[in-house]
């Protein structure tokens, strides 16, 4: 889909819209004046994200499950594009519970691509995750980068994903754009490391617990910056199966982001506390930093660093929390 095409849609249908992410693609796609559908089984997705929208006569509501393929199949009527957000976003959940991922990451895709199929709609914006490279020894990591090898279920559902999506665009002629996200954070944030640590502190604002030695180092990347991407990239890329990385350009490591957090927080003389080890939990990642070269040449480049991307995201939670 290019500029022009983009012009001619009228209806879009975003999977897991009133969750982090997804709620702020909703906005974006309804400030640009777009019929909009939200499906969302609320699992995890928060009414107050986007009740704001209730009542307009371009946005629909559909509380549904991608696991049931009649709600779907109904959803996908007339549909001219699905942004394709939701999914189990708990990376930590799959080494103690290994169906979560299966079911609610790469069945739900499967469902949703059979729903497109059945219904003639041809594109797919889908967000995926830094996690199908694995521990990657090139970083910055690029998009052709392999074998991918991811070490979480999370980040094997998602690669399993990309694989459904890329041969649904080939055999069924659907254009898709996948984007490989580092760590997106930003208000309405319900999981990971800024809301564990401010939780964490609430608690007992004397002590922080950081997993692992506190020295994993990741690219951060505001959800405003995000879907500025994700939408630049729609407009501008028009290739039958888009691949992008998404992050900034550089990284901050786990005690930064302590760090960032008690100062916002306000709190002084703080005792950080290790679990020990060089990861956080098993599947967990240390180093990321995804290269957006591919991206940049398109013509779109982050504003924000990683540290400005995690101090934002916390002043904005510390209240929202």
């Amino acid at each position: 889909m290019n500029a022009k095409t983009e012009n001619r849609v009228k209806k879009i249908l975003v999977t897991g819209g009133a969750g982090f992410i997804g709620s702020h693609i909703v906005d974006r796609l309804m400030e640009s004046g777009n019929e909009v559908i939200v499906f969302d089984n609320f699992s995890s997705g928060n009414m107050g994200f986007i009740e704001h929208h209730v009542g307009n006569s371009k946005f629909k509501l559909i509380k549904g499950d991608l696991l049931s393929t009649e709600e779907i199949d109904k959803a996908c009527e007339s549909v001219d594009l699905v942004y394709h957000v939701a999914a189990n976003p708990d990376v930590k959940l799959g080494a103690v519970d290994t169906r979560v991922h299966f079911d609610q990451n790469i069945t739900a895709t499967y469902n949703l691509l059979e729903a497109m199929r059945k219904n003639n709609v041809p594109n797919i914006a889908f967000t995926s995750t830094s996690t199908v490279y694995g521990e990657a020894e090139i970083i910055p990591t690029p998009e052709d980068y392999g074998p991918l090898v991811p070490i979480s279920l999370y980040g094997a559902s998602k690669l399993a994903c990309e694989a459904l999506i890329t041969s649904y665009s080939h055999t069924f002629d659907m254009k898709s754009w996948i984007f490989r996200f580092a760590n997106i954070v930003g208000d309405r944030s319900t999981h990971g490391i800024i809301v564990d640590f401010i939780q964490k502190l609430r608690n007992n604002p004397d002590q922080l617990e950081i997993l692992g030695d506190g020295r994993q180092s990741k690219s951060y990347l505001h959800v405003a910056e995000c879907v500025n991407a994700i939408m630049f990239t729609v407009n501008n890329s028009n290739e039958s199966v888009n691949i992008f990385n998404v992050g900034s350009e550089d990284t901050i490591n786990a005690t930064g982001i302590g760090e960032t957090v008690v100062e916002e927080m306000g709190l002084e003389n703080v005792e950080f506390t290790y679990t020990g080890g060089n990861r956080g939990w098993k599947g967990d990642v240390p180093r990321m930093l995804l290269g957006i070269e591919k991206l940049k040449s398109l013509g779109w480049a982050p504003e924000y660093s990683s540290i400005r991307s995690v101090r934002e995201t916390a002043q904005s939670l510390i209240d929202q929390i």
